[in-house]
């Protein structure tokens, strides 16, 4: 199959397809990717998240405003406020911030009332007072949806692989599940079919000692139980929603009540899965076939 390699909102991107993909669609792939990031990155400055980061107020709403924060709403009621959108600010003050500039200060716990400072709807999403809004626990997961419905033209397989968020189209992919403390080599190995498969560990987006991208909002501590996670749904999103909910308590029945099959890789090297057995398992072997790392 064709393979379209590119670079966007700062992870590696692989689009698969059995034919070569027209300068066209290209090009709308692009579009979509440039609009959600103007949207809702927290590394521009230019973007509508960052103005609200400044002093709060009121914008219009980006069109994915009422999905997004809908679900983060469900995420940090089923965690018991561990996932909360305006963790962006406890992740800048570890050191993750717009420059990245990687100097970590004492941890921030994000606000526990953020239900009541942030309120969106289809027309407008306001914030009273400065916060950031961090939609990384989903974001990229619905951006994967959206590149996937801008190549709904394209006939036969499509493959679309946002480093560690992967959703298909056209026929079965075998996917190895990459060992979070060595990538050459995998925990075992799943195979998905029209549906999405999305990663998060750890070992990636990691600094410091100790230091990495998912952080638990109550304490704007990293996680330190759960290594690795990877689910499986229909859409990337919903999947990508429940790969972060199983870092903490309450994503295993978040996962059951949506019928979403899971793994998880512990810090101390303990492996489970959903009870459907999505996944073969394998701990000392390593699986041949395309590889989801996580992000």
């Amino acid at each position: 199959m064709p393979v379209w390699p590119f670079e966007a909102i700062g992870t590696h991107w692989e689009i698969e397809t059995d034919e070569v993909l027209s300068p066209r669609l290209r090009a709308s792939v692009r579009e979509e990717i440039t609009a959600f990031d103007q949207a809702w990155s927290r590394f521009r400055a230019d973007s509508q998240m960052s103005a609200l980061a400044v002093a709060g107020g009121e914008i219009a709403a980006p069109p994915d405003a009422v999905r997004l924060l809908d679900m983060y709403r469900a995420l940090s009621q089923a965690t018991e406020g561990a996932v909360n959108p305006l963790i962006g600010d406890s992740l800048a003050a570890l050191g993750y911030d717009a420059a990245v500039s990687l100097r970590a200060d004492a941890p921030r716990a994000a606000p526990s009332d953020w239900e009541q400072r942030l309120r969106w709807s289809e027309q407008s999403v306001s914030l009273d007072g400065p916060g950031t809004i961090d939609v990384g626990a989903i974001g990229k997961g619905r951006l994967v949806d959206r590149v996937l419905a801008a190549l709904a033209p394209v006939d036969g397989r499509v493959i679309v692989d946002a480093s560690g968020d992967l959703a298909t189209r056209g026929a079965p992919v075998r996917v190895a599940l990459e060992h979070p403390y060595d990538p050459r080599s995998a925990i075992g190995v799943v195979t998905i079919q029209d549906a999405a498969l999305c990663a998060s560990a750890i070992n990636r987006r990691a600094w410091g000692d100790g230091l990495h991208h998912v952080l638990d909002g109550r304490t704007g501590r990293p996680v330190r139980t759960w290594a690795a996670t990877w689910a499986m749904a229909p859409d990337a999103m919903t999947a990508d929603t429940i790969a972060t909910a199983l870092f903490f308590e309450g994503g295993t029945d978040l996962a059951a009540r949506w019928g979403v099959s899971w793994v998880r890789m512990g810090t101390d090297g303990r492996v489970e899965q959903s009870s459907d057995g999505v996944a073969t398992l394998f701990l000392a072997d390593t699986a041949h076939g395309r590889r989801e790392g996580q992000s």
